[in-house]
């Protein structure tokens, strides 16, 4: 068994991170037991384009080889071996830097809202630091996006349950009002679901990260007026793409008496053939059922619809297993959407890792949703992934369960 060590939930903004220069140098500080075995250290970090310095990376004063950039321009996961000699019983140093005298070369991710973060900056080469004023517009306090895995250990149970949203809550009483009537009344549980997918998916362009900068919150109504408006925050073109349209859908089958959860696929760490998809549990086919409300899309195979676990099975397969609804029509608008299908959905890329996000009272409690998802690699620690993905290079996440612990019917 192993352990991780961190001291932050990966609530990244990828807009407001941190840059790093010959003068300007990160330490993050995490206190890890006494060891005996190789680790590994996992930092979120993002090249620049035209940047040929390598990364610095040092261990309680003694400097790592450098790391070199994988992909330009985007924020991943980059490894490093721990030798034991290097860790100490109690609190340990790592410090990172670059070469560069401009902001310029890269940045390493940063979650604001911490009061007394593990965290420094110094701006003189390191020989003051501040745990306060930080990222590169010296504007927040937080806690940079570095973890450590130690051989020995167990990392913690994941959370039992999903928490739901309270259904008298006024957040949910108001979304319930804006939600179409088939969504409510319609005479079947599937005619409901397809009543929401259809109305989400037809209700907003798909529009990413790498086509618009201001993140949507994870808030329906919010989701909605923005998607339809083309505008959000500081009248900006916000990002409202699969993760928004599987969120409102949470949301929207909460209010509607339906429970469903967000559900996170990935090819792999650090790829970018992920999705963001929803589950909704049937009683009357006793399963969790994968529901894409982007593509207002669910695959069905002898007369069933199909879980999560039954698409990965059928690998390339899917193309004909696949019921769209009219909101596709709307979707294949965008040529980005159509060229995604063929490289990516219809292959099953996406369905390879799947994990859960343990929260849907997404409403009541926003504080908790990320800020960013999606706009970076994978790093949120409320994912729940299957247990064999430890195994697939996922040992940046603390949560894994077994395959029973995803089948299992929700308790409210």
């Amino acid at each position: 068994m192993s352990r991780l060590y961190r001291t932050e939930e990966g609530h990244v903004i990828p807009t407001l991170c941190e840059e790093l220069t010959r003068f300007r140098r990160a330490r993050k500080v995490l206190q890890i037991p006494p060891t005996e075995s190789w680790g590994t250290l996992y930092l979120l970090a993002r090249a620049y384009p035209r940047n040929d310095y390598p990364l610095h990376v040092a261990v309680n004063g003694t400097e790592l080889p450098s790391v070199s950039a994988e992909t330009k321009d985007k924020y991943l996961w980059y490894q490093v071996d721990l030798d034991p000699l290097l860790l100490e019983a109690g609190d340990n140093h790592f410090d990172f830097w670059t070469d560069a005298g401009a902001m310029d070369a890269w940045s390493l991710a940063i979650e604001a809202g911490h009061r007394r973060p593990w965290s420094w900056v110094s701006d003189d080469r390191g020989e003051t630091w501040r745990n306060e004023k930080m990222a590169y517009l010296n504007a927040l306090r937080g806690e940079y996006v570095v973890r450590v895995r130690l051989a020995e250990g167990r990392d913690p149970p994941p959370p039992a349950l999903v928490v739901w949203e309270q259904p008298h809550s006024p957040r949910v009483s108001s979304l319930r009002a804006a939600l179409p009537p088939d969504a409510l009344h319609a005479s079947s549980q599937m005619d409901r679901v397809r009543a929401l997918t259809g109305w989400l998916s037809s209700s907003w362009e798909h529009t990413s990260s790498g086509v618009a900068g201001q993140y949507a919150p994870w808030d329906a109504e919010t989701i909605l007026a923005w998607g339809k408006a083309g505008a959000g925050h500081d009248g900006r073109l916000p990002i409202v793409m699969c993760v928004h349209y599987a969120v409102a859908f949470v949301s929207s089958c909460q209010a509607a008496g339906i429970p469903a959860r967000c559900a996170v696929l990935s090819s792999g760490v650090n790829r970018s053939q992920g999705h963001f998809v929803a589950e909704v549990w049937f009683d009357n086919y006793q399963k969790w059922v994968m529901v894409d409300p982007n593509l207002d899309a669910i695959m069905w195979k002898g007369g069933q619809p199909m879980s999560l676990p039954e698409i990965r099975e059928a690998g390339d397969e899917i193309h004909d297993l696949i019921e769209f609804g009219p909101g596709i029509r709307y979707q294949l608008q965008n040529p980005r959407i159509e060229a995604w299908l063929e490289e990516v959905y219809y292959p099953g890329l996406c369905f390879r890792h799947r994990s859960v996000w343990w929260r849907a009272d997404l409403l009541s409690r926003p504080e908790f949703s990320p800020p960013g998802h999606g706009s970076v690699a994978y790093c949120e620690t409320g994912l729940i992934w299957e247990e064999d993905n430890l195994q697939h290079g996922f040992g940046m996440f603390p949560y894994f369960a077994p395959p029973a612990f995803f089948s299992e019917p929700p308790l409210t």
